[in-house]
């Protein structure tokens, strides 16, 4: 079964920075000159002066559309490693990519440890990882899923949010759509979780998500705002602005 080939494999090789960092500088390479011209029209990229240059870091992205975490990978000046979900191994042709990549495979409807493990091994190593709270694509924001915070939590690294959106119609040869807006990619301040205990518990895990969705939603154009479009129930009690 394509689930138990993926973590067998995970579980038996450690995990190599260097390698993998050489492969994936390649593969953005490809992406950002060659993939954007026939997959994504991308507008622009606000607030890089929230992106670190080094040291690990977590962003944490809306998720409208398949292609918004392969913008991402290819519009940032550092490596990325993507948390995605394990299905899309399988995907005809471009499930190749995320192999190739190495993201991290991650199990949907589930605590999934050995995910949160890998991620935490990545952040240790210096990297930067990119988690989708939702845990789905929509057209608007749904409910964040505590990986995140626990994340957060557990490393200590930054998060930063970045809310993405022009990316529906996408991949696309047709001429029609390359007419029209393209992606258009927000970086905001970076954030730290500020947590009353070493191991926060669920409910606390679970106001950190929200607070930190209510930030993300505020990112984002109103019609995108989903279940977080009340930003008067916003507050940031868990979150520290770095």
């Amino acid at each position: 079964m394509l689930t138990e080939r993926i973590s067998r494999r995970e579980s038996r090789k450690p995990y190599d920075h260097a390698r993998l960092e050489r492969r994936r500088w390649i593969l953005r390479w490809l992406l950002k000159h060659i993939g954007f011209r026939v997959l994504a029209k991308v507008d622009r990229v606000e607030g890089l002066d929230n992106f670190p240059e080094s040291g690990p870091a977590i962003l944490m992205i809306n998720h409208i559309a398949f292609i918004d975490p392969i913008v991402i990978l290819g519009c940032l000046p550092r490596n990325i490693v993507p948390m995605a979900k394990v299905e899309a191994y399988s995907y005809p042709i471009v499930g190749i990519f995320p192999r190739i990549w190495q993201a991290i495979p991650v199990h949907r409807g589930e605590v999934d440890r050995r995910a949160l493990r890998m991620a935490l091994e990545i952040l240790s190593s210096g990297e930067v990882i990119l988690v989708a709270p939702e845990g789905t694509r929509g057209t608007c924001l749904q409910r964040g899923k505590e990986g995140v915070a626990y994340l957060g939590t557990r490393s200590g690294a930054p998060i930063i949010p970045v809310a993405i959106w022009g990316t529906v119609g996408f991949p696309s040869i047709s001429p029609r759509r390359w007419r029209q807006p393209g992606a258009v990619a927000r970086l905001s301040r970076p954030f730290r979780f500020r947590s009353y205990s070493k191991r926060p518990g669920r409910d606390e895990l679970r106001r950190m998500t929200d607070e930190a969705m209510y930030v993300l939603a505020a990112m984002l154009p109103e019609e995108r705002r989903g279940v977080y479009a009340d930003l008067s129930q916003a507050t940031t009690d868990t979150i520290e602005f770095v």
